[in-house]
């Protein structure tokens, strides 16, 4: 079989100079192809997350999430975990709580087992960490090449969508507190899937 008769949609095709540096272990091509001497084309499977484009869209988004949350919960005074916007409204710890639980039900459903469980809040700087903690077993999953059992678009339009939401009540809720967060760009904010960590880049434009 010569290149051109692969199917570029599920194939990725790699020139590769014997001089040059090797490939990792992970790489498994397919077939090999001398084009002259000391270059070869390879050719292997794309993975599940490069072909996909609504799982890359995904992705992106949980980075936006660890971002946007990020910025919300940095410098957050020490007070701010009980503050109360009003009566029968919840703390920013419960909200925070509630958004790691999101994220846990998220990866339920991609990974075909899905789970509701409603945490308790944990002092704040722990519900910080394990807001983060989520934040990576998702992005981690949906990284690998393990094949997503429910579409990413019921996946966004659910946990995803309503983390975000919650993200900015807690926004709101810093500024009820007088301790605003500033307004950003977020067009031009870098943010980059798979960097779902509290160390996040600074913001390019802020207001």
């Amino acid at each position: 079989m010569r290149p051109e008769q692969f199917d570029r949609k599920n194939y990725s095709v790699f020139l590769h100079s014997s001089g040059g540096s090797q490939a990792g272990e992970s790489f498994r091509p397919t077939a090999a192809f001398p084009l002259q001497p000391g270059l070869v084309i390879y050719i292997a499977p794309m993975s599940s997350q490069t072909s996909d484009p609504a799982r890359k869209l995904l992705r992106h988004t949980v980075a936006t999430v660890a971002y946007r949350g990020g910025k919300t919960l940095r410098n957050a005074p020490e007070t701010f975990a009980e503050f109360r916007g009003g009566e029968g409204l919840r703390t920013p710890a419960q909200i925070l709580a509630h958004i790691g639980d999101l994220l846990d039900w998220a990866l339920s459903i991609a990974q075909g087992q899905q789970k509701w469980h409603d945490s308790r809040p944990l002092p704040w700087g722990r519900e910080v960490e394990k807001f983060f903690a989520a934040l990576k077993k998702f992005d981690d999953f949906l990284a690998s090449d393990e094949p997503l059992q429910a579409s990413a678009e019921k996946i966004f339009q659910g946990p995803v969508a309503d983390a975000l939401t919650h993200v900015g009540q807690i926004a709101i809720l810093r500024r009820m507190a007088g301790s605003p967060v500033k307004g950003e760009n977020y067009y031009a904010a870098e943010i980059e899937a798979g960097r779902v960590g509290a160390e996040q880049a600074r913001p390019k434009r802020e207001f």
